[in-house]
């Protein structure tokens, strides 16, 4: 199969306006997928190969490169390319009656429901090459049937998922390579001059996707919220003014931070002595700087640039010891929408909000997340939800609406946060 270089392919494939993509510009979108799923799971192979292979240990916060990448192309063939009942979109059951796998193993090496997390290191997983043969295989033949595809949304449900589930997994494969210091070429996005908090007026605010279009399960339905005057940071919390806290003591401090997050931090500093962010190699105002590995490279961090890679109990302590608040997910998306101009700035990282991830009233799961990790029902009432999106995101993924989650422990992302008033 011949993909199209990134040259080649138009602007608007890479937009959010994707959620809405009609046939042409959908086939284009699922290439250039394709295409960087390939190149991300090339450098994971190039890096597991040789003497000094590169391993990836069994833990929660990282998945085999291979199972990913089998996945992806598995989720593709599933839901589309063996699925009759497709053109029902969202309304199509969660186990309908389904073709054969052009792979009779692929089910039981690539379903999560059938391979969960822990036995994924267990299984007789094929190797990259076949693979890759499996992605390019699974590719032509979703794009075969999307050229056949009526231009409705209910027709299109299952091909738009399909490229929002494998950007997904790109961004996933980019943290995993963070987490294990893998080698990629990845910018760090430029820091911002400071700017003064941003007053949003109250006011009514429907929240979710109430447009037509792709939307994930957890951002619908679309409803009304009453929300008072708030202000906001008009950027995230920098880098200058996180170490501000870690210099007056703030990993030191237990008034600061919630029980869960105090414990949190205690089982952390046994294993690694934590006084900062992860990947953090030192930090603090007599040391002079901030570096953080990045990709494996010891990387001095500007002061304007966004704090990332932080927990949801580090956000909530510095807003706690800068006598300030994190904000609700409703005021970060009324002041996305609404204070851009005033210079509400967002997109370098993911942020984390006060909220606790819940189900909307109506909230009907969709059935493509079962048994994955990106099913929310598990962690409604645990999980805190997050906003915005980070460097290492598609374009087409930065939706001020895109609604994500994460435990509040978990720091492998590019999350960082911004704090309100109180």
């Amino acid at each position: 199969m011949t993909f199209l270089s990134p040259e080649a392919l138009p602007a608007a494939i890479d937009q959010p306006q994707m959620r809405r993509a009609g046939r042409e510009l959908l086939s284009l979108a699922l290439m250039d997928a394709r295409n960087h799923s390939l190149h991300l799971l090339g450098c994971f192979e190039e890096a597991m190969a040789g003497a000094s292979a590169l391993a990836v240990p069994q833990r929660a916060d990282l998945e085999l490169p291979v199972w990913l990448g089998g996945h992806v192309a598995w989720f593709a063939e599933y839901w589309i390319s063996r699925n009759p009942q497709r053109a029902l979109g969202p309304a199509c059951p969660a186990d309908p009656v389904r073709l054969a796998s052009i792979d009779p193993m692929a089910d039981s090496w690539f379903n999560p429901l059938l391979a969960p997390h822990a036995a994924r290191w267990q299984l007789a997983l094929p190797d990259m090459q076949a693979v890759r043969a499996y992605l390019l295989e699974t590719h032509e033949s979703v794009l075969e049937l999307l050229d056949k595809t009526p231009e409705d949304d209910s027709a299109l449900h299952f091909f738009r998922a399909a490229l929002f589930h494998e950007d997904l997994r790109g961004e996933q494969l980019l943290a995993q390579a963070q987490a294990l210091g893998l080698s990629v070429r990845l910018a760090l996005p430029p820091g911002s001059a400071p700017r003064e908090p941003v007053l949003v007026p109250a006011g009514r605010w429907l929240l979710g996707m109430a447009e037509s279009g792709f939307a994930f399960d957890i951002e619908q339905p679309a409803h009304e919220v009453e929300v008072p005057e708030f202000e906001i940071d008009a950027q995230p919390v920098s880098w200058a003014r996180y170490v501000e806290f870690v210099d007056d003591g703030g990993y030191d401090r237990q008034e600061l931070w919630q029980p869960a997050g105090w414990a949190w931090l205690q089982v952390e500093a046994q294993g690694e002595g934590r006084r900062g962010p992860r990947h953090v190699e030192q930090i603090g105002v007599a040391s002079g700087a901030v570096l953080q590995t990045h990709f494996g490279k010891s990387t001095r961090m500007a002061g304007t640039q966004a704090a990332m890679h932080l927990s949801w109990w580090e956000a909530d302590a510095w807003a706690r010891w800068a006598g300030r608040r994190l904000p609700t997910e409703v005021e970060w998306e009324m002041a996305a929408h609404q204070a851009g101009r005033r210079g509400f700035r967002w997109g370098d990282v993911r942020e984390w909000t006060a909220s606790t991830l819940r189900p909307w009233p109506g909230f009907t799961p969709a059935a493509w997340t079962l048994g994955s990790d990106l099913e929310a029902q598990p962690h409604f009432g645990v999980a805190r939800v997050q906003r915005g999106a980070s460097f290492a995101a598609r374009a087409r993924m930065k939706s001020p609406r895109l609604r994500r989650f994460a435990l509040p422990e978990r720091d492998d992302g590019f999350v960082g946060f911004r704090s309100c008033a109180l």
